[in-house]
């Protein structure tokens, strides 16, 4: 090296030392943005494919479903496929979880799906003051046949799930639900929405759990708590998303439960993912 190339060599390593530290560190994006389907339930529901293909035009390549409507695994992955699209997790009803599970994981596995979530437990269950000593012993016996069937199953919070339960002794059910169960047997999609209006921090959580979190569901809070598209409210992503690999997050799912113009609503969060760097 002559004298010319060694200064210059030198002065670009000095340059780059006296950057701040989060310059110079590789700067992350999710690389593939998902879609909880629940979200535009009322346009599959008229025209199932054509829904799909105007999804996969927005950009989304990960689905989400939350019931077929009536479309049989192998249809629906034809459907997927032509639609470039892959659906890495699906939402499953408590009592499907009790009294269909084998025939629910035969089909899982035709359409592609990797994770099974209980999305939900009716208002009727959470009345009865043994559900959440049941509902983990439900999960892990469920996680065990998943496993065995080579599917992760998992579990979706939703705000009711933070406020302290008399028959856990005062213990939240969420606290009660992590601690119970397997995490190798049940792992864990955390709702940033309803978690964030619960007044809880998901940090505090991928702290104590690191890895329990493989999927989100992404959508956003106003100041009264209202839900809104990603990025138009006053979660801070880019806090969160910091801490993806911590968490063990790996699929992104956009939702809202009642937009007032579905596919409106999910380009704007798709846009907004698509250009968040944390």
């Amino acid at each position: 090296m002559d004298r010319r190339t060694f200064l210059e060599a030198s002065v670009v390593t000095a340059f780059a030392a006296a950057l701040p530290a989060r310059s110079v560190e590789s700067v992350h994006r999710v690389e593939r943005v998902g879609l909880q389907l629940y979200t535009v339930r009322h346009a599959l529901e008229k025209e199932f494919a054509a829904t799909l293909a105007k999804v996969s035009a927005i950009g989304y390549r990960e689905m989400e479903f939350a019931g077929y409507f009536g479309h049989p695994p192998k249809e629906i992955r034809s459907t997927l496929d032509r639609c470039g699209l892959t659906a890495p997790s699906a939402h499953i009803d408590y009592e499907i979880v009790e009294k269909q599970w084998p025939q629910t994981l035969e089909a899982a596995h035709i359409v592609g799906h990797s994770y099974l979530i209980c999305g939900w437990l009716e208002d009727s269950l959470r009345l009865q003051p043994d559900i959440w000593k049941r509902t983990a012993d439900l999960f892990n016996r469920a996680g065990e046949a998943s496993r065995k069937a080579g599917i992760q199953f998992g579990h979706h919070n939703y705000d009711y799930e933070y406020q302290p339960a008399e028959s856990l002794g005062g213990k939240l059910p969420y606290d009660f639900l992590l601690a119970e169960t397997d995490p190798q047997l049940v792992q864990m999609e955390m709702d940033l929405y309803w978690i964030s209006v619960a007044g809880k921090d998901p940090l505090t959580y991928f702290d104590r759990y690191p890895g329990r979190f493989p999927l989100v569901h992404v959508k956003d809070m106003t100041r009264d708590h209202q839900m809104t598209e990603a990025g138009n409210g006053v979660i801070d992503w880019k806090r969160i998303f910091a801490q993806s690999a911590k968490a063990g997050i790996k699929h992104y799912f956009v939702e809202h439960d009642e937009p007032a113009s579905p596919f409106d609503s999910i380009r704007k969060s798709f846009n907004f993912l698509r250009d968040l760097r944390f």
